[in-house]
């Protein structure tokens, strides 16, 4: 369904920036060179013109982070920072040294501005270029864009009309009101299946990548109640005596629900046989089905059902009962991958490792039920610390584990957990110290939905930092935060609607069909990566700079609520843990 653009010559390889990074340090050296004849020639008197660009977040700093401007050069740069109300010089200096980022085939240097915390506007201005960037300190910067985020869920929702009243200019009619679904294995068996939120760009609703989703708010309302228990966004149930964030929570969870069946198992998905065109919700009339079973998906359900248990008393029973079921269900069958019927195309979310899921699922219902048969099954499952997504949930335990399961384990086995989560954090606080853009992102973090995964990092470091109070951890967190909203070597803010620079043209079905101008706000687009495997038109193919803000790039460009869940959770971590 999607046209392949032929790529033009001006594609920049890694090589071809390398070659003229080498040659523009060996142009700046000062010295001579020799001719042919070997006649020393003339001494360059005037180095070639070098491409300096500045990245700062975009949205602004709170008073008391850590605030950095990113400066590509090949020599330290001076700079004076004036504030623009007064036009008064309030700090100046020499940035650090350029180091290398090979991700962006970029020499950057580190302009460090944190002594400034006054709240205001500023300006930061090169000395020898006259190249000058704006930013802004204030009070509560992340509070606007946290509830965006949180509210891009409402835009997303299945099943509703979206009520100008709550949706302003973005309303629209109800679509997939999925009361009428039907099993493929056996079409005429019939089943209700409403609510939910749409997975990404495209109208389908997945168990994996719901689940990890909504953990992850569920997650954030564990660690951060207080906030929540006091914030509204205006949404429908607003006027309700529940927190909106477990008002929107629950909007999947009852969705999640009518995917088990009788005998504990759970579907994979409810979706048509293939992706619908980009038309409205409304519009995308074909038949919906629930797709396939698997281990994975009944452990995902089972784990996101014993967190529900713990934070929705009045239903912590039937949740439990679900979650149990779930897990019987997935001991009985522990090795059932899922795979795509022939006749489906839509996403599938295939996974073939299990542990995770069983470690994933053991953590919660341990902590939930306190029973012995869920510890000798973390025991046997449980690996290494990681940064979780939907198919690797490891990380996901020690999140659980580290902050409410601390009486359910060993003091020894408790410690040994800390320990390692540490370590693992360690390495990204190293990740970030010796990245020319100072940010926790390695090569291997450059895949589809990469902003995902730094604010999947951002969330491991706020917990770190939780955990022990460790600055380190929470300055690397708050780097991540910058990076996605401006601190990149691409200049976006890769949440729209915020920022100087946001995405525009999102792959998001109902932003590319209604008639308004701006997008859905507060989704963050999927971000660079060199996989390209849309066929845009791609000006670069550095892991980190291989992003192009149009429709056309599902590959970079989609929108996808396992990415919007952490980002979600690392913006209430900065309003929170400053």
């Amino acid at each position: 369904m999607y046209n392949k653009r032929v790529l033009t010559g001006h594609r920049l390889t890694r090589s071809a920036v390398f070659t003229a990074i080498a040659l523009v340090v060996a142009g700046c050296s000062g010295g001579g060179s020799t001719q042919s004849n070997g006649t020393p020639s003339p001494p360059r008197t005037e180095a070639p013109p070098e491409n300096i660009s500045l990245y700062t977040n975009q949205v602004g700093f709170i008073p008391d982070q850590a605030k950095e401007i990113v400066v590509t050069t090949i020599s330290s740069q001076r700079f004076e920072v004036t504030r623009i109300d007064t036009n008064q010089v309030v700090l100046s200096g020499e940035s650090g040294q350029p180091v290398l980022w090979p991700l962006a085939g970029e020499s950057a240097a580190i302009i460090d501005v944190s002594a400034l915390s006054q709240t205001g506007n500023y300006r930061l201005t090169l000395a020898d270029s006259n190249n000058s960037i704006s930013f802004e300190i204030r009070d509560n910067a992340y509070g606007d864009i946290h509830d965006a985020a949180i509210k891009a869920y409402y835009f997303n929702r299945a099943g509703i009309a979206l009520d100008p009243a709550f949706a302003g200019q973005w309303q629209r009619p109800a679509g997939h009101p999925d009361t009428q679904a039907a099993v493929l294995d056996n079409p005429s068996d019939v089943r209700p299946s409403p609510k939910g939120w749409y997975d990404a760009g495209d109208y389908n609703k997945y168990i994996v990548n719901s689940g990890i989703s909504t953990y992850t708010l569920l997650r954030a309302y564990l660690d951060f109640s207080d906030f929540y228990d006091n914030r509204q966004w205006n949404i429908p149930e607003s006027t309700n005596t529940q927190p909106d964030m477990l008002d929107e929570i629950l909007w999947n969870l009852d969705w999640m629900a009518t995917m088990q069946d009788q005998d504990g198992s759970v579907f994979h998905k409810l979706t048509t046989l293939n992706f619908a065109p980009d038309v409205m919700p409304h519009e995308a009339n074909e038949q919906r089905y629930f797709v396939g079973k698997g281990t994975a998906a009944a452990l995902n359900f089972a784990a996101v059902m014993a967190t529900a248990a713990r934070v929705f008393p009045a239903s912590a029973n039937t949740y439990q009962s679900a979650a149990e079921n779930a897990w019987k269900w997935a001991v009985e069958n522990p090795d059932m991958p899922y795979k795509n019927p022939d006749n489906v195309s839509t996403g599938e979310y295939g996974d073939s490792n299990f542990d995770d899921e069983f470690a994933w699922a053991a953590s919660e219902l341990l902590i939930t039920t306190g029973k012995s048969v869920y510890l000798d099954a973390l025991n046997t499952h449980l690996g290494a610390p990681s940064t979780p997504n939907w198919g690797s949930t490891m990380g996901l335990a020690y999140l659980s584990l580290l902050k409410e399961g601390k009486a359910r384990l060993s003091s020894s086995l408790y410690d040994t957990l800390e320990s390692d989560f540490l370590s693992y954090a360690d390495q990204l606080v190293d990740v970030d110290a010796t990245s020319g853009f100072h940010v926790a992102m390695r090569e291997n973090d450059f895949v589809w939905g990469s902003n995902g995964v730094a604010m999947n990092h951002g969330m491991i470091l706020a917990t770190a930092y939780s955990l022990t109070q460790n600055n380190s951890y929470r300055t690397a967190m708050s780097h991540l935060v910058d990076y996605v909203l401006g601190k990149n070597p691409t200049g976006y803010s890769f949440v729209t609607g915020f920022g100087t620079k946001p995405p525009r043209f999102i792959h998001h079905r109902q932003s590319q069909a209604d008639t308004i101008a701006d997008p859905v706000p507060g989704f963050v687009a999927g971000g660079p990566h060199s996989g390209q495997q849309d066929g845009c038109d791609y000006s670069s193919d550095f892991p980190a700079k291989s992003y192009v803000d149009d429709w056309c790039s599902y590959a970079s460009n989609e929108i996808a609520i396992n990415w919007n869940a952490p980002l979600v959770y690392t913006l209430a971590a900065m309003n929170n843990l400053y």
